[in-house]
């Protein structure tokens, strides 16, 4: 005879739990976030030259008031049908529009730093354009999964590029580069997740490379690298094994493409040819353009394996990074806990990333799936260009780095949509052989 106990229960008790949360996921994302208000709480603290009286910056406060306001909304969206946001999926994309359009307003819009990228609310900002990568990532995903939809169709392609250039066409006019580059980059991510032409991707992504390596021609005089680079992208290009009129055409744009550079960095405002000539050698402007580059650089090295000790960073707690709290917040645990700091930051995004794309394979929609996939490949371009800024890899793009960075609506949408990914993952097909 069968008896009952507590044991028992217990166990079944805590594989239904298991089965509901992915807690690979729930547990990156409180390690990265714990390391942000950490960060924050350092960076803004009173440095050497300051008071030394024991105060809460306003900066860490208000991080976790949008923390709690993230969490909040995660839960909410952990409970909420998906056909709940399958059917909102359009009117979002409406208002994620409409607040681009408004924040262009004069007397609506807030400029900071030359840049009209923002709407003030009594004492807090908010950034439309980050509202809107997860209100278009929405509509992409609606639009995907339509039964009639068919994404290899030349009407359907035009339709998924207009619903991605209208974002980006918004944004560019406030100017903010950096996020209208998210824009393509989630664009190009879910091309590939649905099944798009590896070709095409493949020359769309080597694109940038190739204008690089003319950049640095037109700057230093050198055409060299521009040379060897169309080389190695044309041996590849062939190596596709496709139409050799069609291969022939594709890397002939990509030099006529590269040879415009010059022209086009002539007619650049001066301000904007020393941004360019910083990517290269921050040197050249140690005052100027590659002040903030410089002085990063030097953070992230002088941390060396386990870094200087909380607020015991030299360039962080003399205010040598301006804004280290945001775009360049990366320098502080590498500078107070070193090579380790960075390689836990770098290791904990990379799990929240890898399990989006685990539950965009094995969840039971399209709509989920490309929602999914979208999410992973928003924070994959952000983690790569702010780190990538922090070391000197990549121009001052004003990205910010995923759950660390100061700024409200940021950290807001990103938990919001682990609660998405989470909802997902309860709902997904059950199968053999689940990680």
């Amino acid at each position: 005879m069968s008896t009952f106990s507590f044991d028992d229960n217990d166990v079944a008790l805590q594989r239904r739990v298991n089965d509901l949360l992915d807690w690979g996921l729930v547990m990156a994302v409180i390690g990265v976030l714990g390391i942000g208000l950490v960060s924050i709480y350092s960076a803004t603290y009173p440095g050497f030259l300051e008071s030394t009286a024991v105060r809460v910056s306003d900066t860490f406060v208000k991080q976790v008031m949008y923390a709690t306001v993230g969490i909040a909304a995660a839960i909410g969206l952990f409970f909420v049908p998906e056909r709940w946001i399958r059917d909102l999926a359009y009117p979002m994309y409406a208002v994620g529009m409409l607040m681009l359009v408004a924040v262009l307003v004069p007397g609506i819009g807030h400029v900071v730093n030359g840049q009209q990228c923002w709407i003030r609310i009594g004492g807090f900002t908010f950034q439309p354009s980050e509202l809107a990568k997860f209100t278009t990532l929405l509509a992409l995903a609606r639009f995907i999964s339509e039964k009639s939809t068919d994404v290899r169709s030349l009407r359907d392609r035009l339709i998924l590029l207009g619903m991605i250039g209208l974002p980006i066409g918004l944004i560019m006019m406030q100017p903010d580069t950096g996020s209208a580059a998210v824009f393509m980059a989630m664009g190009l991510g879910l091309f590939l997740w649905i099944g798009g032409d590896l070709f095409f991707l493949y020359i769309v992504g080597t694109a940038p490379f190739v204008a690089a390596a003319a950049l640095y021609g037109v700057l230093f005089d050198n055409m060299w690298w521009f040379a060897i680079i169309v080389g190695l992208v044309t041996i590849g290009a062939f190596l596709f094994r496709r139409n050799v009129i069609l291969t022939a055409a594709a890397v002939l744009i990509l030099i006529a493409g590269g040879m415009t550079v010059r022209p086009v960095f002539e007619q650049l405002e001066p301000y904007k040819q020393n941004r360019l000539v910083t990517l290269f050698e921050p040197e050249r402007n140690p005052r100027g353009q590659g002040y903030h580059v410089l002085q990063s650089m030097l953070a992230v090295g002088s941390g060396g394996i386990t870094g200087k000790g909380f607020r015991q960073g030299t360039q962080t707690q003399l205010r040598y990074i301006p804004e280290q709290w945001t775009d360049f917040i990366f320098c502080v645990p590498t500078e107070e806990f070193g090579f380790v700091g960075g390689v836990a930051v770098i290791s904990l995004l990379a799990v929240i990333m890898l399990r989006a794309v685990y539950i965009a394979g094995a969840v039971r929609t399209r709509f989920a799936s490309v929602i999914s996939f979208g999410f992973g490949s928003i924070l994959f371009f952000h983690t790569l260009v702010n780190i990538g800024m922090a070391i000197g890899l990549f121009p001052v793009m004003g990205i910010p780095l995923p759950f660390l960075s100061a700024g409200g609506t940021a950290l807001i949408v990103n938990i919001a949509a682990i609660g998405l990914l989470l909802n997902f993952y309860k709902t997904r097909r059950r199968r053999a052989g689940r990680v």
